[in-house]
Order: structure tokens, then C-alpha cells, then sequence
């Protein structure tokens, strides 16, 4: 579900929604979380994301993009190839998905 003007919540009213408003979506903080370890192609992402269909993926990828979450490279090369990593924005997220990996872990999961 790609972000539009129409629906964005008013940037001054609350940071905490604003930050929901761009992670909410279904995979993107797996998305980020992959990304998190570093450049990643499309086909690296489809694969680690068990479930996501090709459509999902690029419609998060471009909104994370629109974002400036994520930066898309791509390479003139036979055949084309486009990496994805993270922007400075974008790590600072880590930090929010590693909290809550604690909490999950504490919480949780029985480990």
C-alpha cells in the first residue's frame, strides 16, 4: 500500500504516528530488517521474506523509496541489476526494530 498526500497524517500532530504511518505496512519492517545488514538485490529480499509476492514487494520497496528510507541503485548492465540499501534515515530505524526484537525476545518467544 503505497503512501499518498491524501492520507498522510499532519507531521505536526504526532511523531509516534507518523513513524507508524511509514513501518505499519505488512513487511516493511522485515524489509528494513533485512536491509539493515546490508545492499540487497530484489530477488535476495523475495527470498528472505518467505510469503511476500513480487507486486507487494516493490510496491513497499518504492514507497520506502518515496520515503527516504531505501535508496535504489541500478547498474546498466545485461541484465539490469538494482540494489537496495538503506539511507542514514532508514538505519535509524534499526534501532526501533532492534527494541523490538528485545521486547519480542523478553516477552514473547520461549527461548
Amino acid at each position: 500500500m503505497a503512501l499518498t498526500k491524501t492520507n498522510h497524517i499532519d507531521e505536526t500532530v504526532c511523531p509516534i504516528a507518523r513513524t507508524a504511518e511509514i513501518i505499519g505496512g505488512k513487511w516493511t519492517l522485515l524489509i528494513i530488517r533485512d536491509l539493515a545488514s546490508g545492499v540487497k538485490r530484489f530477488n535476495q529480499l523475495e527470498r528472505s521474506l518467505h510469503g511476500i509476492s513480487p507486486k507487494t514487494l516493490s510496491e513497499r520497496l518504492r514507497s520506502l523509496e518515496e520515503e527516504g528510507i531505501i535508496i535504489r541503485q541500478t547498474f546498466a548492465e545485461v541484465p539490469p541489476r538494482v540494489e537496495y540499501s538503506l539511507t542514514t534515515k532508514g538505519r535509524d530505524l534499526s534501532i526501533v526494530i532492534e527494541s523490538m526484537r528485545s521486547y519480542g525476545k523478553r516477552w514473547l518467544c520461549n527461548e
